[in-house]
């Protein structure tokens, strides 16, 4: 027998079981469980890897950190009975040149000549500058000792050694890392080498700008570039000394230079 659909008539669709709340959390921990199975697995080998790698290569490993621990104990070592020694020893050593220096700075002719030769080849039994630099040269008053050796040197005419004992030296001391490159530049100027004179006189009035070294520096890396010829540049030291340092007493002439300059 036939049968009639009513118009607008429509099969109704089967309804969706419901799932069970405790089904869906079980199927979530088992979800939870093996991800951290699975994280355990991996970290189970990567161990067991890592065993194996000490197990073959412990040999090589051990060898390894003791070679590490003998450096280290090696430094502390050095550090507390070399190092710390030699440092006291180069101070005691350089303390009877320093006083010779000093002497000599201040005084004056022959008898400044035979105190810088003093500071350099030492007296009282105490050595000189130049076999403190070298003897001590890892230590400060070594460092400290080739200063010492470029101005003695310098003030002896010895001007290639000056420039040899100078160039060595080094200090985050500002002021007198920057007489020492002017000192540089006073050693190639006596020898006529006023091309290398001028740039260490520009390096040093460069170095610190303070009211003393600078104008100082701008004055001998003017009067050099006048002495090459060179007016442009003579004429900008002698304006900032002029623009910058009116007190310093390099200010007193420099109006004249200017003039010689322009």
């Amino acid at each position: 027998m036939a049968t009639f659909n009513k118009r607008g008539y429509k099969e109704p669709k089967p309804k969706a079981e419901k799932l069970d709340n405790n089904y869906i959390e079980d199927v979530n921990v088992d979800a939870k469980d093996s991800a951290t199975a699975k994280a355990f697995d991996t970290l189970d080998q990567s161990a067991s890897r890592a065993e194996d790698f000490v197990a073959k290569n412990q040999k090589y490993i051990l060898g390894f950190l003791t070679v590490v621990a003998l450096a280290t104990v090696s430094y502390l070592l050095y550090q507390k009975f070399i190092a710390e020694p030699s440092q006291e020893e180069a101070a005691s050593e350089l303390f009877v040149a320093q006083q010779n220096f000093q002497k000599a700075v201040d005084a004056t002719g022959t008898k400044s000549d035979s105190l810088y030769n003093l500071v350099l080849k030492g007296s009282e039994g105490k050595f000189g500058v130049v076999k403190i630099a070298d003897e001590y040269s890892g230590t400060d008053a070594g460092n400290l000792a080739n200063y010492y050796a470029g101005v003695a040197y310098l003030n002896t005419k010895k001007y290639a050694e000056a420039i040899t004992s100078l160039e060595k030296f080094k200090s985050d001391d500002i002021m007198l890392s920057t007489i020492a490159i002017g000192a540089i530049g006073d050693a190639y100027a006596q020898q006529n080498k006023q091309k290398e004179a001028l740039e260490y006189y520009v390096k040093a009035a460069d170095a610190n700008k303070n009211e003393l070294t600078r104008p100082r520096y701008l004055m001998k890396a003017g009067k050099t570039a006048l002495v090459l010829g060179n007016k442009v540049d003579a004429l900008k030291y002698f304006t900032d000394i002029k623009d910058n340092y009116d007190t310093a007493p390099e200010a007193q002439s420099i109006d004249a230079l200017i003039g010689l300059a322009q």
